[in-house]
């Protein structure tokens, strides 16, 4: 009768894709509280829930097999759309270079240990190309940090594209050969069809999409549902050239890549892979995990195990240290390049996973290339931590005296102030249009309180008719609250059908240099699905942004606390805003920095001491205000819960929207939500451009 029942739930597709979802949503969260990558739970549920486990889920179903494809190509379609292909144009030489070396040597090293353990040449050069590629896994890490500039990080993401496309083509010959496909007349015809396939997908794609986003406007289910069709045709075309399908996923990622740039739709692409399929395909490959032979591989293939890691490490460390020695980078930028291009996750498996399937690479090879991803895609997130922190200091230096267009030395609030107040909210806008008057009392300037009528039909309709009447109704409560306030002021009604670009718009026609919102909860299944108004004003406003939870009169926050997680050239415009608030309200600003446990105490007042050096930065025009800020350093591996502590001693919390911003990557991970609801004091959550 078990296995009646056991069978019928693994034939039953709803259950089996029910099961999937539970997996996805309960195993990266716990495995990510233990500091462990969310992507590590997912392979360990499929092998609990596949046939060495509980037998759940099979491999082998029609189910499996379709959401483990999509969730492959999407994860293709990941890599090329996180590729800056902005920094890859500014470097392009540089990338060029570094792409060959970091391809060469570890394909070079990759084809020797399979010869050495007796692969047969065609499976050796397949193992040197999985080798080749790498996962841009801890992009995130420089991207908070504020070095994405810097030329040995441009430079590695340039070198992405011609690591992923090089390994892929090598997957293709391969895959052909194995066959009993291959023939160098055939190779000549299937090179000239993938180039003629690649430039259709890379320059059609981009034109179609370009127009199409050009005539839908702020259409983003249609523009959605376009990017997913221009995904799946390129797979398609690719398997019509008999190519695999994850190459054609990968240029489609690169072709979308300027269409989409940094939109909302973007954002919502890459969160339906991360959240969805993707995660659906880390399951499907534990399921294929077969323990008994898994743990064979690892004491009886040791040997083979150990050179495939160590040789991953140290073809892409040679590789890193020849392109040191070409251009002369420091020591810093080489190894922040190197640990950049150690996780092996996207092209690596997904390639690994169709030489398994066409019967190319063995199981104790698989489970290697499994181990490779595990360990690199643990200590690569590591180490760029670690390497590039060393990076963030002289990166604010170059940018403080280069960049003219940065805010780094908060020079947007050092003249007077524009402040853009979006009214919507009656029993919030009072706080909001104090707050606002007590910054420009102070600064100088005027605020502009702005009501937006939203235009969900025709402008003839009575329901319009009524949402106007209200959002004028808002504007002079707030044109009132700002007469009595004695503030200078100049009230703007917008008729829109996009709230947050309604915002955006307007301060820019305005020239204005802060747009201060109320905190809106995330809520609801379209908020989350589409993003809200306060996350894409976030993505598009030209100026600094900050938004507010205000709990008492603002006249009354005086003690102010900002957590400071990083060194990083975006904390120096948080840091200055505190300062601006403390100034408007003789207040004092309190800055914690949460040091690892067991951090000596000569240690604790040596990054005291860098702390006030780093904190002098965001006002070096004004260093009196730097010595009135108190520096707090706590060693603690609870960061969460040190803040939380903290902040019930304070009447406001500042703290860096870059935080509350879903993870760009292969699982979205969200830590921001659980602290604003155990942070019981006002807050504010700041944010100059997201993106550096």
């Amino acid at each position: 009768m078990t296995d009646t029942i056991k069978t019928l739930i693994i034939d039953n597709p709803i259950v089996s894709f029910t099961i999937l979802l539970l997996a996805s949503l309960i195993v990266p969260p716990l495995f990510e509280k233990f500091k462990l990558p969310g992507l590590v739970g997912l392979l360990l549920a499929g092998v609990a829930l596949g046939p060495n486990g509980l037998e759940l889920l099979s491999p082998k179903t029609e189910t499996i097999k379709l959401l483990s494809d999509i969730g492959k190509i999407y994860l293709m379609f990941i890599a090329g759309l996180e590729i800056d292909l902005a920094a890859f144009r500014r470097t392009r030489n540089h990338s060029l270079t570094f792409g060959l070396t970091t391809f060469t040597v570890p394909l070079i090293t990759g084809i020797a240990i399979g010869l050495v353990f007796g692969f047969s040449p065609n499976a050796a050069i397949l193992i040197g190309s999985l080798l080749a590629s790498h996962t841009l896994l801890a992009y995130p890490i420089v991207q908070r940090l504020g070095i994405v500039r810097n030329q040995g990080v441009t430079v590695t993401i340039g070198a992405t594209i011609f690591t992923d496309i090089g390994a892929l083509l090598v997957l293709a010959v391969c895959i052909s050969i194995h066959r009993g496909e291959f023939s160098w007349w055939g190779l000549v015809i299937q090179l000239l069809a993938l180039g003629v396939y690649s430039g259709v997908v890379l320059f059609g794609l981009d034109s179609l999409g370009k127009e199409y986003f050009r005539r839908t406007g702020n259409e983003e289910g249609n523009q959605f549902l376009f990017i997913l069709l221009a995904l799946f045709l390129a797979a398609v075309g690719a398997q019509m050239i008999q190519i695999e399908n994850i190459v054609g996923a990968f240029l489609a990622g690169l072709a979308v890549n300027d269409v989409l740039g940094k939109s909302v739709v973007k954002e919502k692409v890459e969160f339906v892979g991360g959240v969805l399929f993707i995660p659906f395909f880390f399951v499907a490959i534990g399921l294929l995990i077969d323990v008994p032979v898994f743990t064979q591989t690892l004491f009886q293939d040791f040997g083979l195990v150990v050179a495939i890691v160590m040789g991953l490490c140290g073809s892409k460390f040679i590789a890193a240290l020849i392109v040191k020695l070409i251009y002369r980078y420091t020591w810093d930028e080489t190894l922040t390049m190197w640990s950049l291009s150690l996780p092996q996750v996207a092209a690596t498996l997904a390639a690994a996973f169709v030489g398994l399937q066409a019967g190319l690479l063995t199981e104790a090879l698989f489970n290697s290339i499994i181990v490779l991803m595990l360990v690199t895609s643990t200590i690569g997130p590591i180490l760029t931590q670690r390497f590039a922190n060393k990076l963030v200091l002289s990166e604010a230096d170059v940018q403080l005296k280069s960049d003219a267009e940065s805010s780094l030395t908060a020079s947007s609030f050092e003249n007077s102030l524009k402040v853009i107040v979006p009214v919507y909210n009656p029993s919030t806008q009072l706080y909001l249009i104090e707050m606002a008057g007590l910054l420009v009392k102070h600064q100088g300037g005027s605020i502009l309180p702005l009501a937006i009528a939203q235009l969900s039909t025709s402008l003839t309709e009575p329901e319009f008719a009524q949402t106007l009447f209200r959002s004028r109704k808002v504007l002079d409560k707030a044109t009132k609250v700002s007469q009595e306030l004695g503030i200078k002021h100049k009230p703007i009604l917008r008729i829109d059908n996009d709230i947050a670009l309604a915002i955006c718009y307007a301060a820019r026609e305005e020239d204005a240099n802060l747009i201060l919102m109320g905190y809106q909860k995330v809520n609801t299944i379209k908020s989350r699905l589409l993003g809200n108004v306060i996350e894409q004003v976030f993505r598009s406003s030209h100026c600094a942004v900050v938004v507010m939870r205000l709990l008492a009169q603002p006249s009354t926050l005086k003690r102010i606390l900002v957590p400071l997680s990083d060194l990083s050239p975006q904390n120096l415009d948080l840091i200055a805003f505190a300062q601006l608030l403390a100034s408007s309200n003789q207040g004092m600003v309190t800055c914690l920095y949460i040091c690892p446990t067991g951090t000596s105490v000569p240690r604790q007042q040596e990054l005291k001491r860098e702390l006030a050096e780093y904190i002098l930065k965001a006002r070096p025009s004004q260093p009196s205000l730097a010595s009135q800020i108190n520096i707090e350093i706590i060693p603690n591996a609870d960061h969460l819960g040190v803040i939380v502590n903290m902040s019930q001693s304070f009447d406001l919390i500042v703290l860096s929207a870059l935080d509350f911003q879903p993870t760009p990557g292969i699982i979205v991970s969200d830590w921001g939500t659980p602290l604003l609801s155990q942070i019981n004091c006002s807050l504010a959550l700041y944010s100059d451009r997201l993106s550096p």
